[in-house]
């Protein structure tokens, strides 16, 4: 290896510790397949929405291709200053190139993110599915405004009262039924935001003049924050929102109360 002219001391490895590296970085993003029970979910938790069941392996996986990188590296760092050390005032032995190595600290990388693309290309693939309408049990229109959510149930009908329109004062409640797949369809009529779920493991932008959908279902009872992920202006920090997963009963019934009174008031 030359740098600017100069020569440069390496260390000789053996080329058995660099063929065995090539397989295991390669085939660490697998690991977490193994026994995923067994790992940490690193923040996450399984089976809390369909977009985790996808995306959990994934996150742990790179996580796993890391610490192993890590692992590699911190050895490679410290082998030599342990069983390198200086033992006389001889000069060292300059090595000028050495190619196994070039080609491992080219190679080994490529492999890794090799790996992890096509595994986030084949998950990322499999959560922004669009399914047929058919299979959908309910739609709801989320669009993002400067500061806050409005939240459309179709299902509920053409009703005002089924649009739920938050401010950064009250922020609103995006209503959930559990184990029922729901599309959501997302827009902005100002600047881009971020319809961002942390528990759910999904984001997704709303963007001025562009229709995004985005569907899953919730699987865990239970109230997640919600925020706006895209700096979007001066109340950014404000633009939250939670999301409340009931019961499909409790959710028919939270429909019906939303139209309740507009009813009786149009009857």
């Amino acid at each position: 290896m030359r740098l600017l002219g100069q020569k440069v001391i390496l260390i000789p490895m053996r080329s058995a510790h660099q063929k065995s590296m090539i397989p295991l970085l390669a085939l660490s993003p697998l690991l977490a397949g193994c026994a995923q029970s067994e790992i940490s979910g690193l923040g996450f938790e399984e089976g809390v929405t369909s977009v985790n069941d996808q995306a959990l392996s994934l996150w742990q996986g790179a996580w796993i291709a890391a610490g192993v990188v890590g692992a590699i590296t911190l050895i490679l760092i410290l082998w030599p200053v342990f069983f390198y050390r200086k033992k006389d005032e001889g000069f060292p032995k300059q090595t000028q190139y050495n190619i196994p190595v070039e080609v491992a600290y080219t190679v080994i990388p490529l492999i890794i993110v090799a790996v992890l693309f096509y595994f986030t290309v084949q998950r990322e693939s499999k959560i922004l599915k669009i399914s047929p309408d058919a299979q959908i049990s309910h739609f709801i229109d989320v669009v993002g405004f400067q500061w806050s959510w409005q939240f459309k149930h179709r299902s509920a009908g053409e009703y005002k009262s089924a649009t739920i329109t938050g401010s950064p004062a009250q922020p609103p409640t995006l209503v959930l039924p559990q184990g029922e797949r729901v599309r959501f369809t997302l827009d902005a009529n100002d600047v881009v935001h971020g319809f961002w779920i942390p528990a759910f493991m999904i984001q997704m932008q709303n963007l001025p003049g562009v229709t995004n959908q985005l569907e899953f279902t919730a699987n865990e009872l239970g109230t997640y924050p919600g925020r706006c992920n895209m700096l979007c202006g001066r109340n950014h920090a404000q633009m939250l929102f939670s999301v409340k997963v009931v019961t499909k009963a409790e959710y028919q019934k939270y429909l019906e109360d939303l139209v309740a009174e507009e009813k009786a008031v149009t009857s």
